[in-house]
């Protein structure tokens, strides 16, 4: 995607060094920033300097070839992944990841494992845009046939976070079909709930489509109920961090508000994300996903910039020696779930559907 019309990925590899755009540092300073040791990796995935659930896997699969580059023992391999499987409990595409890597570079020689470990990260990071491009032309899809049913060549979205580019390699989850349908001239404007306590809809998800040109609101998360009550918007699209194999979705707080005033509303509920972002052994109904609970600060306090335009990062907000409670994720059972958007296609979440999905995950994995 576009940064001021130059075009961008989230992380990329050149020469074996790993670059990533820095979002903690988002909408107010652009600042790319090279990974070198694991120590790097561990820190931009639990600082949120790279954050969403497949941008997390393959930034864990390059740490492990960075890894590799320096000591290529099993004993590094080792601490490399266990290092990283304590980063952030929730995504799963972190766990896939590393499990991939760690099966393929167990039986690699040993001279060849950074090699093979870079290889594999750059095939899953190109795979990744790929994918994100599909569900974007499956996405897109549905939205010109809502647009065609309210006869107009428009349409009102509303999304929660960030599933953008910033969240995947390139293309994005749940705005991958935003962008899609925007090349294709459908008129989009796209709700943007800001997504508190980290803003990420305010600051990334806006950033991205300032970027692209796409016109949008930033709405007070509580203002998302009112909004789809008086039917202002069309349909909700947002992404996961891991979806159940019985079709729930796990994604940023907030999110299953949104879900429930759908149902209430008869608005569409879409869920964006690759089958990777699928955990199969997951059978009961999203009650068994650890949920993340971050430092209560990030609730407490807010970055912005001060009037000399400089960033703060932790300006207070509350009562000083005011306590609070973070939980990172919610779930969205899948019976507010109209279908789940996927790079094969979109489902509707019933069993049938997903076993169909899983065959299709399987024979393409």
């Amino acid at each position: 995607m576009l940064v001021n019309n130059k075009k961008y990925c989230s992380i990329w590899s050149r020469n074996k060094k790993v670059f990533i755009i820095d979002q903690t540092l988002l909408p107010h300073k652009f600042k790319i920033t090279e990974l070198i040791t694991i120590d790097d990796f561990k820190m931009a995935i639990s600082e949120m300097k790279v954050r969403g659930a497949p941008l997390i896997g393959i930034t864990a699969i390059y740490g492990v070839a960075k890894s590799m580059q320096q000591n290529d023992s099993m004993a590094s391999l080792n601490q490399a992944v266990k290092t990283l499987q304590k980063t952030r409990p929730t995504a799963v595409n972190l766990f896939w990841g590393l499990k991939k890597i760690e099966t393929i570079l167990k039986n690699t020689p040993k001279s060849e494992r950074a090699k093979v470990a870079f290889e594999y990260a750059d095939f899953l990071a190109k795979r990744d845009t790929e994918f994100n491009e599909n569900i974007g032309i499956h996405g897109s899809k549905i939205f010109t046939e809502i647009a065609k049913r309210n006869k107009s060549s428009s349409i009102n979205l509303m999304t929660h976070c960030n599933a953008g580019w910033l969240a995947t390699v390139d293309w994005g989850t749940a705005l991958a079909p935003v962008f899609k349908s925007a090349e294709e001239g459908l008129n989009i404007h796209m709700y943007v709930s800001e997504t508190r306590p980290r803003n990420q809809g305010a600051s990334l998800t806006a950033w991205e489509l300032q970027n692209q040109g796409i016109k949008y609101s930033i709405i007070a998360d509580n203002a998302s109920g009112y909004l789809l009550q008086e039917g202002l918007v069309d349909a909700v699209i947002v992404g996961a961090d891991r979806i159940t194999s019985t079709g729930d979705a796990c994604n940023k707080i907030g999110t299953y508000l949104k879900a429930l005033a759908c149902k209430d509303n008869n608005i569409p509920f879409y869920v964006a994300a690759p089958t990777s972002t699928i955990d199969w052994e997951e059978k009961n109904a999203g009650k068994s996903i650890k949920i993340e609970h971050r430092d209560q600060s990030e609730v407490l306090t807010i970055a912005g910039l001060n009037s000399k335009g400089t960033l703060e990062k932790k300006l207070e907000l509350a009562p000083s020696g005011s306590k609070a409670a973070n939980p990172a994720f919610d779930v969205s059972p899948s019976g507010l779930v109209t279908k789940i958007i996927t790079e094969f296609g979109a489902f509707s979440p019933n069993k049938k559907n997903l076993l169909k999905l899983k065959k299709l995950s399987d024979k393409h994995d």
